[in-house]
């Protein structure tokens, strides 16, 4: 099997960028310690990215923000929110949500 070296240097570029931003900083930041304002701060990176992609997914229809009453979506995440703040499971949350959003687009 032939490798044309045009699609090589694109997987390798493609791995470079992927990988550089990803390493990079933890390589940096594995040295050095951080204050303790600057650690606090970095544990609401992630539930602000889950709440921003989240947020998208409910409330953004076809580039437009989605009324309420037709989405569906919205609709099936209030049981799932409730499973997941009430159990902290996240099968149980998962599950909710597929049957809920199942449910909802069986009999609508």
């Amino acid at each position: 099997m032939e490798i044309r070296m045009e699609i090589f240097l694109i997987i390798a570029g493609a791995a470079l960028v992927t990988f550089v931003p990803r390493v990079l900083p933890l390589m940096l930041l594995s040295r050095i310690n951080l204050p303790d304002w600057g650690m606090r701060w970095l544990n609401y990176v992630p539930i602000a990215v889950m709440s921003a992609l989240i947020a998208e997914e409910l409330f953004i229809q076809d580039g437009e923000l989605s009324l309420l009453a037709s989405n569906m979506e919205w609709i099936a995440a209030l049981p799932t929110f409730w499973v997941a703040i009430r159990t902290r499971s996240l099968l149980g949350t998962v599950i909710t949500g597929i049957l809920s959003l199942m449910l909802l687009r069986f009999f609508f």
